[in-house]
C-alpha cells in the first residue's frame, strides 16, 4: 500500500495540482527541438555552399582533359606540368615569391611596431590613428589602387617591384597591426613592470619580455602578410608592369583570354598555400582571437 500511495502521489505531483496537464516547461522538455535542427541543417547548407566549389576547382585540376570538367573522367597532372614549363607562369611566381619575401618582414616590423606604440603610449588622437591603420580594411581596392598609382607614379615607382612592394604593405599592414595588437592586449603589464624595477631598460624588457609573449601574434601577423601579399589582385593590376606580373594578375589576364585547367592547377596552390596559413595561425593564437 505505501508503494502504491507513493506512485500515486508521484502522478498527482507529474501532472501538477489538481490533476492538471504538465507545466509548459516539462511539456518542452519531451517536445524535438525544431531550432535546434533548422540551426544544424541551415549550417550545414552554408558548408556545402562554401565547400563545393574549391571541390569542383580541385577536382577540376587534375583532369587529363583540355577544358574544365567535373567529375573528371580520369587524374592527371598535365595542368601541374603545364605551368612548370610555362615561362610567363614561372616569371609570374618569381615576382609573387620575391614581393612576398620583402613585405612579409617589413610588414610584421611596422605592424609589430604601430601595435605597440598604440597600445602602450598615451597620446592625443591615438584612436584616430588607429582607425587609419586600419582604414585600407574599409577602403574599397578599386578606390586603394587608384590612389596609390597616383602616388606611386609622382614618385617614379609605378610599375616598379618597390611601388608594388609599397602598395601591398598597405593593404597588409591592418593585419599584422591586428593580430600583435590581440596579442598585446592579453600581455599582463606587470610583467613588464617588474622587469623594469629589478633593473631592466625598456628595451630590454621588450626583447626579454614582452616580444617572446607575443610571438604568437607576431607570427599569425606574418602569415596573414605572406597571404595576402601572394594573393593579392586589385592593387597589383594597377601598379604592375609587364616585367612585374604577380600570379594573381596573371591568372586575371589568362582568364580573360582562355579557360583551361591550367588555371584550377594555380587555384590549387592557392587553396593549399591558404590551408597552410590557417593551420599556422590556429597552432600558434587561434583563429577566434584574429577573425
Amino acid at each position: 500500500m505505501a508503494d502504491v500511495s507513493k506512485q500515486a502521489a508521484a502522478s498527482v505531483a507529474a501532472r501538477g495540482p489538481a490533476g492538471l496537464p504538465p507545466a509548459p516547461a516539462a511539456r518542452r522538455r519531451k517536445r524535438p527541438d525544431g531550432l535546434k535542427w533548422f540551426s544544424w541543417i541551415t549550417g550545414g547548407l552554408v558548408y556545402v555552399f562554401l565547400t563545393l566549389p574549391v571541390l569542383v576547382i580541385v577536382l577540376s585540376a587534375f583532369s587529363p582533359e583540355s577544358y574544365p570538367q567535373f567529375p573528371p573522367r580520369g587524374f592527371s597532372l598535365r595542368w601541374f606540368d603545364a605551368l612548370l614549363a610555362n615561362p610567363a607562369w614561372m616569371a609570374a611566381l618569381k615576382n609573387s615569391v620575391l614581393l612576398l619575401v620583402i613585405v612579409t618582414p617589413l610588414t610584421v616590423l611596422l605592424g609589430t611596431t604601430a601595435a605597440y606604440a598604440l597600445a602602450r603610449l598615451d597620446f592625443r588622437g591615438r584612436e584616430a590613428l588607429l582607425a587609419f591603420v586600419l582604414s585600407p580594411l574599409m577602403i574599397p581596392q578599386v578606390v586603394l589602387g587608384i590612389a596609390l598609382l597616383y602616388v606611386m607614379a609622382g614618385m617614379g615607382m609605378a610599375g616598379s617591384l618597390l611601388g608594388l612592394a609599397a602598395g601591398h604593405i598597405v593593404v597588409a599592414l591592418p593585419y599584422t597591426v591586428r593580430t600583435a595588437s590581440v596579442s598585446l592586449a592579453a600581455v599582463n603589464r606587470q610583467l613588464e613592470s617588474a622587469s623594469m624595477n629589478l633593473g631592466a631598460g625598456p628595451w630590454y624588457t621588450f626583447r626579454h619580455v614582452t616580444l617572446p609573449l607575443i610571438k604568437p601574434g607576431i607570427v599569425a601577423g606574418a602569415v596573414f602578410a605572406a597571404v595576402t601579399s601572394f594573393g593579392e589582385v586589385s592593387v597589383s593590376l594597377f601598379m604592375s608592369a609587364p616585367s612585374t606580373i604577380t600570379m594573381p594578375v596573371r591568372i586575371f589576364s589568362y582568364v580573360d583570354q582562355t579557360f583551361d585547367p591550367a588555371v584550377n592547377a594555380v587555384s590549387v596552390v592557392f587553396i593549399a598555400i591558404a590551408v597552410i596559413a590557417l593551420v599556422i595561425i590556429e597552432k600558434t593564437i587561434g583563429l577566434t582571437k584574429v577573425m
